[in-house]
């Protein structure tokens, strides 16, 4: 048997473990997968039920922090119209061993079928005894090197200590300090350097963004975005980034951008990241599309794609279409 048939293919926070035959009284156990921090496995036994397991690596790492997961895991055909069936979801399950996630499928399997695990939240127990916390969100909010330092700048946003600017949203004013964003963005740097109508009105105006997203921005480039203010605001983050030329809010939004996609948001992230021309996020979309097979589950909002999306984009869709045909 080769290689390939112990593989599981991964993205951000999916898996999933194609079967090409799997003969009764068999058992089979995948290669390890990374998922967030953990090394995982899937396994199946099919006897006179299909058993599936999901369970962490045995290591170190798994027995001083064991996964808590929020997952749904699914078994799919692979072939004809890919019917699924679907466990109902894990919320918060403790995995420690192979015995602790055990679905018992009792439909029957024949031929090629896919075991899909889409993880919804992986936590870990805090050292000091905390409350157990999501690693998904854990890269983002470490971030601050001087938390005083970031405390006193908010201030001078939150409080409006001596503003010198005011920035005009599509619905509403915000006061900020021109020495703050000049040094974030060269854009803006170059707006207050030279004589243009920002510099002697001490106005900038930003038609394309509300009062909302306009806070997010200046919340961030501050060092005082909440974790949910940024998820709820990413694209418009992403678009000022790329108007206002700030790498390292493009690079964060980017990376935030590539760990939740899913069959709800891949189109508009797909657009997204051809329009601000991020490969890794487009590459994801593609792969989530056409490798995971998740196409076909959002036919009708794929077809509106097909009716509006770029050209080439669409090229680039089916260019890996054909090569997953060819392949499978």
């Amino acid at each position: 048997m080769s290689d390939s048939a112990y593989r599981v293919e991964t993205t951000s926070r999916l898996a999933q473990w194609k079967i090409e035959n799997l003969s009764s009284c068999t058992y089979r156990k995948s290669d390890p997968f990374k998922i967030g921090k953990w090394n995982w496995h899937l396994s199946v036994e099919k006897n006179r039920v299909l058993y599936v397991k999901l369970y962490p690596e045995i290591s170190n790492l798994t027995r001083d922090n064991p996964p808590i997961a929020s997952f749904i895991i699914r078994v799919v055909s692979s072939v004809g119209d890919r019917k699924a069936l679907a466990h109902p979801e894990i919320k918060e399950k403790l995995l420690k061993n192979n015995e602790d996630f055990v679905w018992a499928v009792e439909v029957p399997l024949t031929g090629k079928f896919i075991i899909e695990v889409e993880f919804l939240d992986l936590k870990t127990t805090s050292p000091n005894g905390e409350e157990p916390y999501s690693i998904f969100a854990d890269g983002f909010t470490q971030k601050r090197l001087n938390e005083k330092a970031v405390e006193s700048l908010g201030r001078m946003l939150t409080e409006g200590i001596h503003t010198d600017i005011t920035i005009n949203a599509s619905d509403g004013s915000i006061g900020a300090h021109r020495a703050v964003l000049a040094a974030r963005s060269p854009v803006f740097c170059s707006m207050f350097s030279h004589n243009l109508q920002e510099k002697e009105l001490s106005t900038i105006n930003i038609p394309d963004m509300s009062i909302e997203s306009c806070q997010a921005f200046l919340n961030y480039l501050y060092g005082i975005i909440k974790h949910e203010e940024f998820l709820m605001h990413r694209l418009a983050l992403l678009h000022a980034a790329d108007k206002y030329d700030i790498s390292d809010l493009r690079d964060t939004c980017h990376e935030s951008l590539l760990e939740d996609i899913d069959a709800t948001n891949v189109l508009e992230r797909l657009q997204n990241a051809s329009l601000y021309r991020l490969m890794k996020l487009k590459m994801s979309c593609i792969c989530y599309l056409v490798k995971f097979g998740k196409i076909f589950d959002i036919r009708d909002d794929f077809n509106t794609f097909l009716q509006n999306a770029d050209r080439d984009l669409i090229a680039e869709v089916f260019h890996e279409v054909l090569v997953a045909w060819k392949g499978f």
